[in-house]
């Protein structure tokens, strides 16, 4: 299995260098050159949910793991997912279905690809004798995960950027509280934007890269991508493997792309449809053809508060039917503000997606509804998503929605919305009793260079 750039002038790698690279050196995002067919979609029912896993993941590494290593691999990640069906469905409504991905360490659906991609990381690691640095960019559940999944692991340095004063105060703890000396929680004055602009700044310094052995698990990473699509595996074949249409509540666009590569795997997915809060920047380009970045609106659904979508790329390059120069010019375009899509490429991913825009009042809203109807209580992030699902369920149609994160990860919002602050499981119980280890740093790559040379171990 090969990998190459959606810019198309980064070298070709396997699945291990494209997982340890996480952004190709041309700026662009790795991808296998074809999407391979999932066979037995019928024998899927009832397997539990490490055998899915290996069936889907294992086409896309091809010789960088053994199978051993592979299945001990996954087992290990899940082991940590505190329910037995892992991703299990609940009924919100005849035909609807929430798909909770919140049982794991962090709460947030992240959880998923993050323990597994550090398990993967880690065999890497002690074959090679090569110890790197994981940067990262998160507006809250991402960090969180990737601290967690990586704490204590050998041979890595993990450092965490977040937006200083725009993550929930649980979103903030969960990566300012652990104690391991190898993990650091960098709180950068911005927006997640910034982040993440930073982030690519740093990797697209080759020398600096090089010196630190600088490695990524945002969503960048096609590992995040392959370990999201088995949950997409798992609800279709708990439906019967009918055609299932999925709605996302997704900033980032990693989450839903994952569905695509799903689909394309031979599910029979009918529809994947995106849902956004207020920084509606995918459904603006979904519906008017132009991506235009806007300003950041903090919201009461911080995750998704994200105007550059880096996964939206890997999109685009399908749209375009694999036109790296193409690709390449629209992320030009992107620097000086944004960009239009072809015709034909608008075409193409208007028949892929969907999409729907969510108010904060609608969130709410949502919220009380589900809660009234139902007796769930949903995080702000799974209500926008049910919120655009209810638009379009169709009868004879099973629709699922994810369910992202917990909603004691948001509780102000949950208690502004129903009146009741949902309280932390008890693995959780004492992390605001915990002592808080962060750095303040400036939206500045300098700086965060000088920072990651102190800090990192020699």
């Amino acid at each position: 299995m090969r990998y190459v750039s959606t810019r198309g002038k980064a070298p070709v790698l396997n699945f291990e260098g494209a997982m340890l690279s996480g952004l190709a050196r041309d700026g662009g995002l790795y991808l296998p050159e074809t999407i391979p067919a999932l066979g037995g979609l019928n024998e899927l029912d009832g397997l539990a949910y490490d055998e899915v896993a290996f069936r889907v993941i294992r086409p896309f590494t091809g010789d960088s793991f053994s199978d051993a290593d592979l299945r001990g691999a996954i087992a290990r990640a899940y082991a940590r997912i505190e329910h037995a069906a892992k991703a299990p469905l609940r009924q919100l409504a005849p035909g609807h279905h929430l798909m909770e991905l919140f049982h794991g360490p962090t709460l947030a659906f992240k959880d998923f690809a993050m323990q597994l991609i550090a398990q993967l990381f880690e065999i890497a690691l002690k074959r090679s004798g090569q110890r790197i640095t994981i940067v990262g960019a998160t507006s809250g559940d991402t960090g969180s995960a990737a601290i967690e999944a990586f704490k204590g692991i050998d041979n890595v340095d993990v450092f965490i950027m977040f937006p200083h004063g725009r993550v929930s105060e649980v979103q903030r703890r969960q990566m300012t509280t652990p104690t391991a000396e190898n993990v650091h929680a960098l709180a950068v004055t911005g927006h997640f934007d910034d982040c993440q602009a930073r982030l690519k700044d740093l990797f697209n310094d080759h020398a600096f890269r090089d010196r630190v052995g600088l490695a990524g698990v945002n969503s960048i990473n096609w590992a995040r991508v392959v370990a999201q699509i088995v949950y997409y595996v798992t609800a279709t074949a708990s439906l019967g493997m009918r055609e299932t249409d999925f709605t996302v509540p997704t900033g980032n666009f990693g989450d839903i792309f994952a569905g695509s590569v799903a689909r394309a795997m031979g599910l029979p997915i009918r529809r994947l449809i995106v849902a956004t809060n207020q920084n509606d920047i995918l459904h603006r380009a979904l519906t008017t053809g132009e991506y235009r970045v806007g300003t950041v609106e903090p919201s009461i659904s911080p995750s998704m508060d994200i105007q550059v979508s880096s996964n939206f790329e890997r999109a685009l390059y399908l749209a375009y039917g694999g036109d790296a120069p193409a690709v390449a010019q629209l992320m030009d375009e992107l620097r000086e503000g944004g960009f239009v899509i072809s015709q034909g490429a608008l075409q193409s991913l208007r028949d892929q997606y969907l999409s729907g825009r969510v108010s904060e009042d609608e969130t709410l809203a949502m919220i009380r509804t589900i809660r009234a109807e139902t007796g769930e209580v949903l995080c702000p992030h799974s209500a926008v998503g049910v919120a655009v699902a209810r638009r379009h369920v169709e009868p004879g149609v099973p629709m699922v929605t994810l369910a992202t994160a917990h909603p004691a990860k948001f509780p102000d919002a949950v208690e502004a919305a129903i009146g009741i602050r949902p309280a932390l499981p008890p693995h959780m119980a004492t992390l605001f009793d915990l002592p808080e280890r962060m750095t303040r740093v400036e939206n500045d790559v300098a700086a965060l260079k000088s920072l990651i040379l102190e800090r990192r171990t020699q």
